[in-house]
């Protein structure tokens, strides 16, 4: 359902999002790792930037989730106000209810 206020109020799935990024980190550890073993020094440095990138993801998603509920709502954050037949999106009306800026 869409509410109009998305960007405004948008909620982020960071649990998932730093699952994900550890699960791919140590993929990439694990494939670094083989591919040294096996000889392979190129693809070895391509698991390991990999794996940076997927270290450095995890860094932002653990920053953002000790920020609190800015970025994280948690279950005493209620959901946003539902639509009341807004169709722009910020909201930006005028006594009567008519867009501030008409476009042309």
């Amino acid at each position: 359902m869409r509410t109009g206020n998305e960007p405004l109020q948008a909620r982020s799935p960071l649990k998932i999002r730093l699952g994900l990024a550890l699960w791919g980190m140590l993929w990439a550890i694990a494939g670094a790792v083989a591919f040294v073993a096996a000889g392979r020094p190129e693809w070895a440095a391509a698991c390991a930037a990999l794996a940076l990138l997927a270290g450095t993801d995890l860094a932002i998603v653990i920053r953002h989730m000790h920020q609190g509920p800015h970025y994280q709502p948690g279950k005493d954050i209620p959901p946003y106000e539902p639509d009341r037949g807004r169709n722009d999106v910020f909201g930006h009306r005028n006594a009567n209810g008519r867009r501030r800026n008409p476009r042309p």
